[in-house]
């Protein structure tokens, strides 16, 4: 801001959640901008692999980031809470889950921020980028006000793509949710360093953009995996269908292909609008039985042309999408789980993933299953030489997705 301005210049940021999926990248992108910024994370682990110059997962072009913030002595990562007492920005990123009822917990952040309250301090901007609630922006602002701190509060929901961080945020416009212009003018300089455009919003209308974001990509994979569904008991090919009523016809050109739609967002914010709206998200609902359902309509359709109980099948991908290492609710180890109990054995591999020690090398796979599925569409499964069947919902290998 100008030397004139009312509002406190940014100079150092603090990231609470920093060495995750959306943290991170946020962190090292504003460090190379020039800010001087510090990511607080509780895992131990994480923070030591970030501080060793390696990501501790995979996105596009994040590496070279990294190392060239460590090596400017702009970015650092610590488990010490501690630093956040020196910091004029605190942004928190942390997940928000539903629970086993699928309800949303809205009190999570406000936990992230209990736990850290104390070394926080009056003048303080705080920024919440975890997809929340609608009402848990306004719920912070009393907790910290009764806690009797003086700060601001804005909601800046994350927008970027996984694999995609480093080119969206420096490219997506950023919705700044907040109840003051001065409070909105200092949420504005933190997007203004990675030379992006703000869009001015209440906080609650901030949270619910979020949401419906969100779930209108859930919702067009339902409907495309819902009509693949209808297509496939007709005995009829759906990539050749969408190839043919989307060509060179703009109205159907952003209908998705079918596939397993999954991941740690679009699921988790379509049950929390349905609960934002007492459960009468019918539209949500169906979008999830849907998605959800998809993996034990594949082995419902195996089972009427193969005896699974005699044979092995692999899994090809066990990330929640291609070219990722994350299997954060990864509709592929829902298809394990149902195959575990139709079928001799179920073996699985994925290039990227190293958290699972159950994998096996795909040769193996190759070898010893008898039905192969796609369950990720990795780039190199494009081009797989088996001779055996292949389930290929996504129709990656270009042969039609006819079950």
């Amino acid at each position: 801001m100008d030397a004139g301005s009312s509002v406190p210049a940014m100079r150092r940021v603090g990231i609470v959640g920093g060495c995750g999926h959306v943290g991170l990248p946020l962190a090292i992108c504003l460090a190379d901008a020039g800010l001087d910024v510090v990511s607080y994370d509780v895992d131990p682990a994480a923070v030591a692999i970030v501080m060793g110059g390696r990501m501790p997962f995979m996105e596009a072009g994040a590496d070279d980031v990294l190392t060239r913030v460590l090596a400017a002595g702009t970015f650092r990562a610590t488990t010490e809470p501690t630093d956040l007492s020196d910091v004029d920005t605190v942004v928190v990123v942390i997940g928000t889950p539903v629970d086993e009822h699928l309800n949303p917990d809205p009190n999570a952040v406000v936990r992230a921020l209990e736990d850290v309250v104390e070394y926080l301090h009056d003048g303080q901007l705080i920024i919440l980028r975890s997809t929340v609630f609608p009402g848990v922006t306004a719920r912070v602002e009393r907790s910290l006000r009764e806690l009797g701190l003086q700060v601001d509060v804005a909601f800046c929901p994350e927008r970027i793509a996984e694999g995609k961080a480093i080119e969206e945020l420096h490219t997506l416009p950023q919705l700044v949710g907040a109840r003051t212009n001065d409070v909105r003018l200092r949420a504005n300089a933190l997007f203004e360093a990675l030379g992006v455009e703000t869009v001015p919003v209440e906080p609650e209308e901030a949270e619910l953009a979020k949401l419906m974001t969100n779930t209108w990509r859930y919702i067009k994979f339902a409907a495309a995996n819902q009509f693949w569904i209808m297509a496939n008991n007709a005995g009829l090919d759906f990539s050749r269908i969408q190839s043919a009523l989307s060509h060179n016809y703009p109205r159907a050109a952003d209908m998705p292909g079918a596939g397993f739609a999954a991941g740690p967002s679009l699921f988790k914010d379509t049950m929390q609008l349905a609960a934002f709206s007492n459960n009468s998200f019918a539209l949500g609902h169906s979008a999830m039985l849907i998605n959800e359902g998809l993996p034990l309509y594949v082995v419902d359709q195996l089972e009427r042309q193969h005896d699974l109980a005699t044979m092995k099948v692999g899994i090809l991908g066990m990330a929640f999408k291609g070219e990722s290492d994350d299997t954060r609710s990864s509709l592929s180890y829902k298809l394990r789980r149902i195959l575990r109990f139709r079928a001799v054995d179920v073996l699985c591999t994925d290039p990227y993933v190293t958290s699972d020690a159950s994998l096996v090398p795909v040769e193996r796979l190759l070898t010893e299953a008898d039905v192969l599925i796609i369950g990720a569409p990795h780039e190199q499964y494009r081009t797989l030489q088996t001779e055996k069947p292949v389930v290929d919902v996504w129709n990656l290998r270009g042969h039609g997705n006819l079950v």
